[in-house]
């Protein structure tokens, strides 16, 4: 049981300081991200290679909504608990959480992406998400060099319960 314990504490600690916290980003906050708008192509055309049909928000993301959920919907200052998938244009995956117990983070502290993003949805919801490298982890990549600099990205989450 300690072991399991452990093991447990060890790969929430891992995800904890490799998921989509923008903070620990190595010069996230010191870098100019290229502009949202070039990035539509690649992006366009990952949602156009995968049936997605993307819906533009006025940032610049696209994303189509697969099930809205049901009851009320997170705000930035809310905990969630989700699962997803991270992936690159060329369809790499970067990132996973298949158990949200491993998760609830607090939404102001993520991608912006994902801020603007998660709340359009409810418990229960899942979304398809393309993000502009700009709503993602700009020009600074992530530190392990997972991402890219620049790197235009596609989600797919879930959102399991918020508080």
């Amino acid at each position: 049981m300690k072991g399991f314990l452990f093991a447990a504490c060890c790969i929430g600690i891992l995800i904890y300081t490799n998921g989509c916290y923008k903070s620990d980003v190595p010069n996230y906050w010191n870098c100019t991200p290229v502009p949202v708008a070039n990035d539509s192509t690649a992006l366009l055309q990952f949602a156009m290679e995968h049936h997605i049909k993307a819906t533009k928000d006025s940032s610049g993301l696209y994303y189509e909504i697969t099930n809205a959920g049901s009851g009320p919907c997170p705000s930035l200052t809310s905990t969630i608990y989700v699962t997803y998938i991270g992936k690159l244009m060329n369809g790499t995956t970067f990132d996973s959480v298949g158990n949200s117990a491993y998760t609830g983070w607090a939404l102001n502290t993520l991608l912006d992406g994902w801020q603007i993003a998660v709340p359009k949805l409810y418990t229960g919801g899942h979304i398809k998400l393309l993000l502009p490298s700009a709503l993602a982890y700009k020009c600074a990549g992530t530190g392990d060099g997972r991402v890219p600099v620049d790197a235009p990205l596609y989600y797919e989450i879930t959102l399991v319960s918020f508080k």
